[in-house]
């Protein structure tokens, strides 16, 4: 779904925002709202997944190397 939603991304950031033919108008959203909604489902994707909530790291402290 990530591939078909950049692939999306790209598509609408490359064509016109207006198109009008035959009398017919067509406008796509705003390039900011789009990625607004890729951010929106990647993190509600990663939601479903409490493993990736957790992440595990090694704590040094300062003085020690």
């Amino acid at each position: 779904m990530a591939d078909n939603l950049d692939s999306t991304i790209r598509d609408n950031a490359s064509g016109p925002a207006k198109a009008t033919a035959d009398g017919t108008s067509m406008e796509q959203h705003p390039l900011p709202d789009q990625i607004a909604a890729d951010k929106y489902l990647s993190q509600k994707a990663a939601g479903r997944n409490p493993a990736k909530a957790l992440t595990l790291m090694k704590i040094v402290p300062p003085g020690a190397v």
